[in-house]
Parts: C-alpha cells; structure tokens; sequence
C-alpha cells in the first residue's frame, strides 16, 4: 500500500492519516503526498526549536514527539515566524515559501474541518507568498521545427514520433511513455494523466503520419517485445523508460545548440500549449487537451509575443484614422520657422 511509505518516513500521528488522507481520499499522486510530507517534515522541525523541544533544527532532528497538543498551540504568530525562519535562515525562495503554505493551509484544514482535532484553525487567515510569474520557456515555432528535422538515427522513426506528439498534443512525459498501441483509436489518442484520470487527446495530421511511419518500423524492429502493447519501445525490446525519452531530447535539443537543463522534454509540452494558444485555441480547449484540473493553471500559456500586440494594435477601428491635412500643415510651418 503507497500510505505505507509514508509511516516509513516515521511520520507521527496526525501526519501519517493526514498523508494517506490526500492519497487515497484526495486522490494525489505518491509523489505529491512526499511532497506535503517533507514541507510539513520541515515545519514539525521548526515547532520543536520553536517551543524549546530542540536545540537547532537538524536534518536528522526526529518528528515522532510532535503531537496533536503541540499542534494545537500554534497561532497565527507562530506561522508567521515559521515563514520568516524560512525566508530568512534558510533562504527558501518565494515559489517553495509559497508551497509550503499551500502544504500548512491543506494540514490544519484537514485537522479542524475533517479529523477535528483542533477547535480552530490558525492558517486560515495565512496568505500566500507573493510570487512573481515567470512565463513558461518553450521553444520558438522555428526551432520547433529544426528540432523535428534534427532527427536522424537507427530510431529516427520513434523519435520523431515521440517528438511530434510531445510539439502536438501537449503530453507529460509519463503519459508518452505509458501509451499503449490499444490507445490509438482512429484520429483520438486516449492517456492517462495526473490522478489516474483519463482524457482523449485528438491527432492532427502530423501525428498520424508521423504514427503511420513508426509503426510499420515498431514491427519490424521489435518482432518479440517484452510489453507488446507499449507504443515506444527501447533497444532491450521493452517499454521505453522515462530518461531513455529525456536522453533522446537532450541529444536534438544539443544539435540545436540550446541549453539541455533549459530546455527539457517538459519544455516540449510547454511549446505545444504555447503555440496552440498563439494560433487562437481556447483558453478552456486547452484546459481539456492538457488534462489541467485548475484553469488558473493553464492561463500561464497566455502570454502574447510582439507580433500579436503589434496585430492587435492594428486591429483598432481608430487605427487608419490619419492626422488631419491642417495639423500637418501647420507643423510643417512651424518647422520651417526653426
């Protein structure tokens, strides 16, 4: 069982329920439940400092001592130390401050409002870190392209298949390397993203030529693969690996002479909703091909580049409406005068 592994990271009571509360209940992925444990992990270290439980607040500092009667004595003061401990002893930028409220304001929610365990809850009024928004780096539509020209090898076919659903269809990387040959249903390609939940994605032109060049290749290449259903497939005749994928980027994106930590197979998936949004798709369309749950999520693909501020500017009914002759006329006289 995945909460399992969270009591191996001797996460005491009420933490451990809380960590299998948002896996099996909130449906978060393993991954994500980590996440909220080694936040929470960090601010359990901090009360114990805090409250004179601890001379310093080590890595090895054990939580197994924190209760529930700790827990119940923090005040909104004592989040405000804690952000500021943060912030200032260990220097956590404002995107990692900022999840560690995110992780607080679910913990003390789930203990008032769902194990009620608290009477009330102190990080109700606890507001985020201001961040500022960066826009997402993607790549060009003219680099784009090269990359997809950049293709060439014994698995020029998968590669460039992989390439051209990643530009495509906005995929994550673990929805590429778990599609099954059984998912391709005519011109629709059905994942499963975050959560386990299932969405279609619907294939243009260029992934289903891309498809029908790989496949016959899929054949030939892999008569006796391991995971027959897998899609991509490596050279040990079995599903392709994550960081098989990351490394088959890596080297186009080096041909391109681009930065490879800048420029990542999820920066693949950003260029898709980029380039989509920039051609005119729906900002709700989008939400639905990239399998966002919050549509706050997908609005930081709407970002506008210069030719399409330019195009707007143009586009103002008042923007053929010259000066008239007399304005004109009289400047010139007044330059002549200079």
């Amino acid at each position: 069982m995945d909460a399992k592994k969270h009591l191996d990271h001797n996460a005491p009571e009420p933490l451990a329920s809380f960590l299998i509360y948002i896996e099996s209940i909130r449906g978060k992925s393993p991954k994500t439940a980590d996440e909220y444990f080694y936040d929470l992990r960090t601010f359990y270290r901090f009360l114990k400092v805090y409250f004179h439980m601890a001379d310093s607040e080590a890595d090895e500092l054990s939580i197994d001592d924190v209760d529930i009667d700790l827990l119940r004595s923090v005040n909104l003061q004592v989040l405000y130390e804690y952000m500021n401990y943060l912030n200032r002893t260990r220097g956590n930028a404002a995107t990692s401050r900022a999840r560690k409220v995110a992780s607080l304001k679910s913990f003390y929610k789930y203990l008032y409002s769902k194990a009620h365990l608290i009477d009330e809850n102190p990080a109700a009024e606890l507001e985020s870190v201001k961040t500022n928004k960066q826009l997402p780096k993607h790549f060009t539509l003219e680099d784009s392209i090269a990359l997809l020209k950049s293709v060439e090898n014994r698995n020029a076919a998968r590669d460039f298949c992989i390439l051209t659903l990643f530009l495509n269809c906005g995929l994550r990387l673990a929805e590429l390397v778990n599609i099954n040959i059984t998912d391709i249903r005519g011109d629709s390609l059905v994942v499963i993203g975050k959560g386990g939940k299932e969405r279609t994605i619907y294939l243009n032109e260029a992934c289903l030529s891309a498809l029908e060049a790989y496949l016959p290749v899929r054949r030939q290449q892999h008569p006796i693969a391991r995971d027959k259903y897998a899609l991509f497939l490596s050279e040990r005749q079995q599903r392709i690996s994550r960081r098989t994928v990351q490394y088959t980027v890596e080297k186009y994106v080096k041909k391109l002479g681009l930065d490879v930590h800048k420029y990542t197979t999820h920066k693949l998936r950003h260029t898709a909703a980029t380039l989509m949004h920039q051609s005119g798709v729906d900002i709700r369309v989008l939400q639905e091909i990239l399998g966002h749950k919050q549509l706050s999520t997908t609005e930081i693909y709407t970002h506008i580049n210069n030719d399409q501020m330019r195009a707007a500017v143009k586009q103002n009914p008042l923007s053929t409406l010259k000066a008239p002759s007399e304005i004109a006329d009289d400047h010139r006289d007044k330059k002549s005068k200079l």
